[in-house]
């Protein structure tokens, strides 16, 4: 089975999840507990590529000024763009494996890149290797979150899409009869 869409109904399941994706980022919800790098690697995955590089920006956009800014909110945007390019990536050979490990990269991918970000523009921690693990170490509660919330949240989008197609081939095939 193809994992892209190939009609427009498809196309609207997609967006559907993502502005769930959206709307879980707005209610309350444990620290980094969010659908965001689901939505991105889904959106790259099932997409097409403009639309996909697209989303997650909107959804970040959207979210960002309703929670509010933040100083290091083109890290995160372009963390996210990456993971987008991550599912452009597996797009062509999707699979169970492809899809988990795609998500566990941009859990880490986020982390590392936004804890790197908040260790060389903040004042929170002493600018040597020792405050540098100091913000690793306590990021660790915040990861151990995102990897959960990512995980979950790309089984969630992805198995809702894979049964979405297949009802509809279902209803296609039966329609025929």
């Amino acid at each position: 089975m193809t994992l892209r869409s190939e009609n427009k109904t498809e196309e609207m399941i997609a967006l559907m999840l993502v502005l769930i994706g959206v709307a879980a980022r707005l209610l309350p919800h444990p620290y980094n507990f969010t659908p965001v790098t689901a939505v991105a690697l889904f959106s790259g995955v099932v997409l097409s590529p403009a639309l996909a590089l697209t989303v997650p920006l909107i959804v970040m956009i959207a979210s960002d000024l309703l929670i509010g800014p933040h100083s290091l909110f083109w890290l995160t945007w372009g963390c996210f763009f990456a993971v987008t390019l991550i599912g452009l990536r597996v797009k062509n050979s999707a699979s169970f494996r492809g899809i988990f490990w795609a998500t566990i990269g941009g859990s880490v991918l986020f982390f590392v890149l936004t804890n790197l970000g908040v260790f060389l523009s903040g004042d929170m921690y002493s600018k040597n290797f020792s405050g540098l693990a100091e913000c690793y170490v306590m990021a660790i509660p915040f990861f151990r979150n995102s990897i959960i919330g990512d995980l979950l949240y790309s089984a969630l989008f992805f198995s809702v899409f894979i049964l979405a197609k297949s009802l509809s081939k279902i209803s296609t095939r039966s329609a025929k009869v």
